[in-house]
């Protein structure tokens, strides 16, 4: 059995090479389960889905909520991903749906992680998203899909970052902007 490669590992070298300053870290976090949750807020099966996940789902535009290991972000009036640890057994989720009031699909493959943190983070990724990513408008608890170098990304925002979540077919292209971005921002 060929062994697993995650979309951005050719990259792992280099990011570790961007991130020596200290300034800025850029490093893949690869194999996060990813699940795409749809039901209506209001519903039974969501205070259920809310029970399985330990916390209420975010019903705030926007936000993300941790409970745990899981992170839950917001990403319509309907619609919310939980990001969990590789391996993350989320059958409960889909047990809690079987009335067919909403669905639960497993889109870990759809997508990478990309974590970009430390001081100059911000900075870096302001050269490519239109978001005001200042930390009191943009700040830990907050997500958003938005493009980053003309590419369709999630970015949930950290203490001292944010993670990226992008599309597997354009992780290489956004490692290779990452880089040229925090070696313009890191002279």
């Amino acid at each position: 059995m060929a062994e697993r490669r995650s979309p951005a590992a050719a990259f792992a070298g280099r990011f570790e090479a961007a991130s020596a300053s200290g300034a800025l870290r850029l490093a893949e976090l690869p194999f996060l389960t990813q699940v795409n949750v749809r039901v209506d807020p209001a519903s039974q099966a969501a205070e259920e889905v809310a029970g399985v996940l330990g916390a209420p789902l975010p019903t705030e535009p926007g936000t993300a909520m941790r409970s745990g290991e899981l992170t839950v972000a917001w990403l319509g009036p309907d619609e919310w991903l939980v990001i969990g640890p590789e391996g993350f057994r989320y059958e409960l989720l889909r047990k809690v749906m079987a009335d067919g009031h909403g669905s639960v699909v497993d889109v870990s493959a759809q997508r990478t992680t990309l974590l970009v943190a430390g001081p100059r983070a911000r900075d870096v990724l302001a050269h490519g998203c239109a978001l005001d990513l200042h930390p009191s408008v943009f700040g830990p608890g907050r997500c958003a899909q938005t493009t980053l170098a003309r590419t369709q990304v999630v970015l949930l925002a950290q203490e001292d970052g944010c993670l990226v979540l992008v599309r597997s077919s354009f992780a290489a292209y956004l490692a290779v902007w990452l880089l040229d971005a925090a070696t313009e921002h890191l002279r």
